[in-house]
């Protein structure tokens, strides 16, 4: 064997004992950071360990005292109800790292929500009207709904009667009504008109330093003079892209989509979306949002893409809870997001504080009002849908604040 070699074999036996002390030293370390945290004082008092599902809460929300200061305080995931288990780190009185965990319960104490008044009118032979009394709950997609009381409605009369619902966690919401049956009326036709409002004195009440003007259309506002209406000051504009015919139906392109796309493109005003949705499950609104992705085709938009959902009075058709609906648009609004475009979430007022939970995304809000006391986050506000405008003569068009971030 040559000098060479047997220094660099030498070498190797040197390096592997270096390496095997150096692990072996790193091991022994560990072993004696376990040891100590095994021998850790540890003194943790416990508040209620019972959340209420969809609450904001941290770590130290559940904590009456502990020997030490925290390293991780994390919030807890109460999306899903059931048993959770829930690690943070604290450094003890002892400047030990203490790794800790423990479980908290997730429980559903939200009774269903029923939408219906004091009386109940029927015509005679009405067969199905229970299910167009819409019967919700926040978390669970099938509660028990029923009405408790005899009733005929073959027989014209009045019916004191009791709807009942009832979630799987036992969670019951009861409503006494009254349900009248009556002989069907003659048809008549009403006559109903609404005053418009001109644009340019909506224009002159909202326009701030920190605001922008603009308008959302459709094909109900017929042949648009884009000119005209960038004229008239607008600023922005929401343009609907198209929809669904129903559960599970086919998806459309709005009519007059295409025109307006280029018509306000080319005149410089820019551009958001909207897309009506009958999405009814996480992985409907999914399809919906791939369906949106697939019509604009990489297309710059400069504004968001709203995720309209507006089935409120069919809602017992959709066989979903408020959670599962929340959880649609957000995953609608992800994949939007996730392919680089903004999303946001419209809807009224009444539904974003009763009926959508945590919103993950931006608002517009829908509140027909000269001032709106919603309290909630927004970014924009859809004012009236009475705004006459030059450049649109077919109808009226909704009139919208966006706001500047500050």
């Amino acid at each position: 064997m040559s000098k060479g070699l047997k220094i660099v074999i030498i070498s190797l036996m040197v390096l592997i004992f270096l390496v095997g002390a150096y692990i072996g030293f790193i091991k022994y370390q560990e072993y004696k950071e376990e040891e100590r945290i095994r021998n850790a004082i540890i003194k943790i008092e416990f508040k209620d360990l019972q959340i209420p599902f969809n609450t904001e809460i941290k770590v130290s929300d559940l904590i009456s005292s502990i020997n030490g200061e925290y390293i991780t305080n994390p919030m807890i995931d109460t999306s899903i109800v059931g048993r959770k288990e829930v690690s943070f780190k604290y450094l003890n009185e002892e400047e030990i790292k203490v790794p800790y965990s423990f479980y908290v319960d997730i429980i559903d104490n939200t009774p269903p929500v029923i939408w219906l008044s004091n009386s109940y009118t029927v015509t005679k032979g009405s067969k199905n009207f229970k299910d167009k009394i819409v019967c919700a709950d926040d978390y669970d997609d099938n509660p028990t709904c029923e009405i408790v009381g005899e009733y005929d409605v073959d027989k014209i009369g009045n019916y004191n009667l009791s709807y009942k619902a009832t979630d799987f966690s036992g969670n019951e919401t009861k409503k006494d009504f009254t349900l009248k049956v009556v002989n069907p009326s003659g048809s008549s036709k009403k006559n109903s008109s609404s005053s418009s409002i001109p644009f340019k004195s909506l224009y002159n009440e909202y326009k701030k330093d920190n605001t922008m003007i603009g308008i959302d259309v459709s094909k109900w506002q017929g042949k648009i003079d884009y000119q005209k209406v960038k004229d008239e000051g607008v600023e922005f504009v929401f343009i609907k892209l198209g929809g669904q015919l129903g559960i599970g139906k086919d998806y459309y392109l709005d009519p007059k989509f295409k025109e307006n796309f280029e018509g306000f493109k080319n005149v410089g005003i820019p551009i958001g979306l909207y897309f009506y949705s009958y999405a009814n499950s996480v992985s409907a609104a999914k399809n919906d949002a791939l369906w949106v992705l697939e019509q604009i085709k990489g297309e710059k938009i400069d504004l968001p893409i709203a995720f309209d959902w507006e089935n409120w009075s069919s809602f017992n058709d959709f066989h979903m809870s408020f959670n599962t609906l929340t959880n649609a648009a957000n995953m609608f609004m992800k994949t939007l997001k996730d392919n680089g475009y903004e999303a946001m979430l419209y809807s009224s007022k009444n539904y974003l504080v009763n009926n959508w939970l945590k919103k993950d995304y931006p608002v517009w809000l829908a509140h027909y009002t000269s001032k709106t006391d919603y309290t909630g986050d927004y970014v924009c506000w859809q004012r009236t849908s009475l705004a006459k405008i030059s450049g649109i003569t077919d109808n009226t068009v909704d009139f919208d604040i966006c706001y500047k971030e500050s």
